[in-house]
């Protein structure tokens, strides 16, 4: 396409960005000096390690040998990795994991959005308490739960007996049935408030005449929220579903202190298989190898997430 072709539209984008843009001041340095210390660095906490990580995965190394008697064993930790009926299992279970806690998660904080931008009395107040959940370290989070949870004087079941639901006290993170759904309403209560200030925030950007004009012409709370709603919400809602199901797919340490994956492996997340791997089993060559394919896994949603970012730029 030459620039006979290109629409104006376009011409007119690249010019508004052209001068939205400041130039560089002559005589300055150039940004990749100033930009050096931060690659340093990010060479040394990121960029060693990986290396390093591939290295191994492609060794037999273990931990209590130091690495020294290592060796090379070419691509066989992969080829095993991807025929491994364990690590497909654990695949499995963290895509469930990730699935159905970020699916609830937007759901419970879509609703709580829009309850939270409506008029009423202390709305204020309510919306400072919706951070409260999320604040919490993960680890206050999964130990607060796993007491909810506890067979013998858990809140849970106090609660569930006394109201007739339960007609005895129950093991929430000892059935394999129940255990990982349990994990997940954990991790749901902790980050769904994300997801709702993100959505919130995007609601701030409607205009209340949109609803009164749509309300005029017969519409419906669904017709709003579908016509009205939707478009404005839609692409930050994408934005932090897929943020979500990035740190989903890492989970390792709410599984690790509420259930140390069991019972019978029922929560053994793919993270959490790779640590046992690397430093229950010794085996820290195969472990990486899993590691690997764990980050190839998230750099899809990455990929995803920058695409994303970049079609929103364009429309601007």
């Amino acid at each position: 396409m030459t620039a006979l072709d290109t629409p104006p539209g376009v011409v007119a984008q690249r010019r508004r960005r052209r001068a939205i843009l400041p130039a560089w001041p002559p005589g300055a340095p150039s940004p990749f000096v100033l930009l050096a210390p931060l690659i340093v660095v990010m060479a040394a906490i990121v960029g060693y390690p990986f290396v390093q990580t591939v290295v191994l995965s492609l060794t037999d190394a273990r931990l209590l040998a130091g690495f020294r008697a290592s060796h090379w064993v070419g691509f066989e930790n992969f080829a095993y990795a991807l025929t491994d009926p364990e690590f497909r299992a654990a695949v499995l279970r963290t895509v469930y994991f990730a699935f159905v806690s970020v699916g609830l998660e937007t759901l419970l904080g879509v609703l709580v959005a829009l309850l939270l931008n409506q008029e009423f009395k202390g709305r204020a107040f309510c919306r400072a308490l919706l951070i409260l959940p999320w604040a919490i370290p993960t680890i206050v989070n999964a130990l607060m739960w796993r007491l909810i949870y506890q067979p013998d004087f858990g809140a849970l079941n106090a609660a569930l007996t006394q109201l007739g639901v339960l007609s005895e006290y129950r093991s929430w993170l000892g059935d394999d049935r129940a255990a990982m759904n349990s994990i997940i309403f954990a991790d749901v209560w902790k980050n769904y408030p994300l997801i709702a200030m993100i959505v919130l925030a995007a609601l701030q950007n409607v205009r209340r005449e949109l609803y009164e004009a749509a309300r005029i012409e017969g519409a419906n709370a669904w017709d709003c929220f579908r016509h009205v709603t939707l478009p404005v919400i839609t692409l930050p809602l994408t934005i932090a579903i897929i943020l979500r199901m990035i740190e989903a797919l890492k989970v390792f340490d709410i599984v690790y202190v509420m259930t140390r994956g069991g019972p019978a492996n029922a929560t053994k997340t793919i993270s959490f298989f790779v640590y046992q791997e690397s430093f229950s089993f010794n085996r820290v060559g195969s472990g990486a190898s899993y590691a690997l394919l764990v980050v190839l896994m998230a750099m899809l949603l990455v990929l995803i997430y920058v695409r994303m970012l970049n079609r929103a730029e364009a429309n601007q």
